[in-house]
């Protein structure tokens, strides 16, 4: 999941960033709403974060572009603690749900994943391929049974086919989910980490679809 974050606040801005890239997201930051819409025009994201009191305007100002993208990211507007209105303005105008400042980080990511389930229809599923199983809300994955060791960016490429497994992945779009825009990649780095995850998961798993891109196994299946 690639997130956005919007938010002027420098210090706070750092150590959610800090604490989600942990969890193997990819987070952007802009800190007011030029640099947020910049964002929106040259990536794409599953999450945006929004504080509504920015240096250069109101939050709330983004969410019809937000609201009009084809593939419209989840919105969580981030408020103050004395500001119930601006709780009922985010909600009004189509966010998914708040968070009142300050906020614990694990909240952020339970509401993230709360969120997602809800969007999906129920539980976030576990996927299972032959042996393989990838539990999406736990951030697991398990091999007959054994747990596979991912670093951060093999479980963030990961997490991507598998939240999506019908879906074509282009080379452009993984790499968008693997790197923020200040991380400095080559030409094959993608390749590489794709590599690295048939090793662990088996080769079948991740087919190659040439000149179109990646995706996991059509045989993947929603455990029961």
């Amino acid at each position: 999941m690639r997130i956005l974050l919007v938010e002027d606040d420098a210090p706070l801005s750092d150590a959610v960033c800090g604490y989600l890239r942990a969890k193997s997201f990819v987070v952007d930051a802009a800190d007011g709403l030029a640099s947020a819409r910049a964002a929106l025009a040259g990536a794409h994201y599953a999450a945006v974060l929004l504080d509504l009191h920015l240096g250069d305007g109101d939050g709330l100002s983004l969410m019809p572009t937000l609201r009009g993208l084809v593939d419209r990211p989840l919105i969580i507007v981030l408020t103050a603690r004395d500001q119930v209105s601006d709780r009922i303005r985010g909600l009004d105008a189509g966010a998914d749900d708040y968070l009142v400042k300050p906020y614990d980080p694990g909240e952020l990511l339970a509401r993230l994943r709360a969120i997602e389930r809800r969007r999906g229809g129920g539980d976030t599923p576990v996927l299972r391929l032959g042996a393989l199983e990838i539990d999406l809300a736990r951030d697991l994955v398990r091999k007959d049974g054994a747990l596979v060791v991912l670093t951060a960016k093999e479980w963030a490429l990961l997490r991507v086919m598998a939240s999506r497994p019908d879906r074509i992945h282009t080379r452009e779009a993984l790499q968008d989910a693997l790197y923020g825009f200040d991380s400095a990649t080559d030409s094959n780095t993608l390749e590489v980490f794709i590599s690295r995850l048939r090793r662990k998961l088996g080769r079948e798993h991740i087919q190659t679809l040439r000149g179109l891109g990646y995706r996991l196994s059509h045989a993947l299946e929603e455990a029961g």
